[in-house]
């Protein structure tokens, strides 16, 4: 194992800084959505169809996201993306019309799909020279920021805070802090550290070649996002309706699923030390498979809530694994591998909520979540197709 000195372990902390800055800036907005809905005179209808933009700038830039990659590199551009997101995230607190509010919300998700490319290519860069797992833990970060964010943002509610004052001093101090912590990155090229791929009678591996891995890593990207899914859009309809919940508990299977999984990246870095990416992501579709089953074989809420905590902690691991798998792959441009599973795994968040809706309406929630045991069942299958080592620097 290489020796850790100081300037890895500042790079580190710097893009542990990215990850926290990047979940808590549009989280700090979230819980001011009705305040905004309400001062531009919004309907329910109108005001999906503007947040619905954040997802489409997302899909519409993600796949720039590796030339940009190769033209400015990793530590560059998630610094300049993380400036421009939060300089994005206040223009839509300030947005005075529908049109500025989508085009604002279109812009951003555009950029956090750059910065979400950026920021795991960096920590892919300073896990390689770490020589062990430490990227759960960076995404553990992240779903710490999100928490961060929006309690801050509820604060501010709370405390009569204007909206525009608001964001604008969480957009300065997280500029701030994005430009401070980019001393910190490591130097040079991102590829660096890389040893070319050649084939085992030692032909250069053709980008061709990495179609087939690269589609299994698509489809557990869209696994682990319709298994995510599951718990922000369905878990309290689900407590709620199928098991007659109060208000109040209906909203913890969301926390269930979150806080397990959080605790999940945060510890599943030594698991991937010492079992193996591959294996660690196998037992975890297992895991989310039963915990899902055990939710809806037996209707009752502690049953529910266990079984989204399972699901949670079977998860944590899977996306992290398939970044760094498809960072990776032989035959593909720098940060090319990343940016299309990164795609992929967007389309499958903006697909799998009408999806497990229309199956609902034809069946039943309960019957309609089964889709998250055949996600669960589907990384175990497929998960084969992961690394059982991390790539070496």
């Amino acid at each position: 194992m290489t020796a850790v000195g100081p300037d890895l372990r500042r790079a580190r902390a710097a893009v542990g800084l990215a990850f926290f800055l990047n979940a808590v800036l549009y989280a700090n907005l979230v819980p001011r959505l009705p305040e905004l809905k309400d001062r531009l005179g919004l309907s329910n209808g109108s005001l999906g169809a503007a947040l619905a933009a954040m997802p489409l700038g997302a899909l519409l830039a993600g796949l720039s996201a590796a030339w940009l990659l190769r033209r400015v590199g990793s530590a560059r551009l998630v610094t300049a993306g993380l400036v421009l997101l939060a300089g994005a995230v206040w223009a839509v607190a300030v947005a005075p019309s529908w049109g500025a509010l989508a085009a604002a919300l279109l812009v951003a998700g555009a950029l956090d799909a750059v910065v979400d490319v950026a920021q795991n290519a960096h920590g892919l860069r300073v896990q390689r020279t770490y020589d062990r797992s430490i990227l759960n833990a960076f995404h553990g970060v992240w779903s710490i920021g999100a928490v961060t964010g929006g309690l801050l943002g509820s604060a501010a509610t709370g405390l009569g805070v204007p909206l525009g004052v608001h964001l604008a001093v969480v957009a300065v101090l997280a500029a701030g802090l994005a430009l401070a912590g980019s001393r910190a990155l490591l130097p040079g090229p991102d590829d660096a550290d890389r040893v070319p791929a050649t084939s085992a009678g030692g032909r250069r591996v053709r980008r061709r070649d990495a179609v087939p891995a690269l589609a299994a890593l698509g489809a557990l990207a869209t696994f682990g996002a319709v298994v995510e899914d599951a718990g922000a859009s369905w878990s309290a309809l689900y407590l709620r309706g199928e098991l007659a919940a109060g208000a109040a508990t209906a909203g913890l299977g969301f926390v269930a699923l979150s806080v397990a999984m959080t605790v999940g990246r945060l510890t599943g870095d030594r698991a991937v030390d010492r079992f193996g990416q591959r294996r660690v992501a196998r037992v975890g579709g297992a895991l989310t498979a039963a915990g899902m089953a055990l939710a809806l074989a037996f209707p009752s809420v502690p049953a529910a809530l266990a079984g989204f905590a399972l699901v949670g902690l079977g998860v944590a691991t899977l996306v992290p694994a398939v970044y760094g798998a498809a960072d990776e792959l032989p035959g593909l441009p720098a940060g090319l591998g990343l940016a299309v599973v990164n795609w992929l795994l967007r389309i499958g968040f903006l697909l799998s909520p009408p999806l497990v809706g229309v199956l609902a309406d034809a069946t039943s929630l309960r019957a309609a979540l089964l889709v998250v045991v055949a996600a669960g069942l589907g990384t175990l299958l497929v998960g084969r197709v992961l690394p059982r080592r991390l790539a070496a620097g």
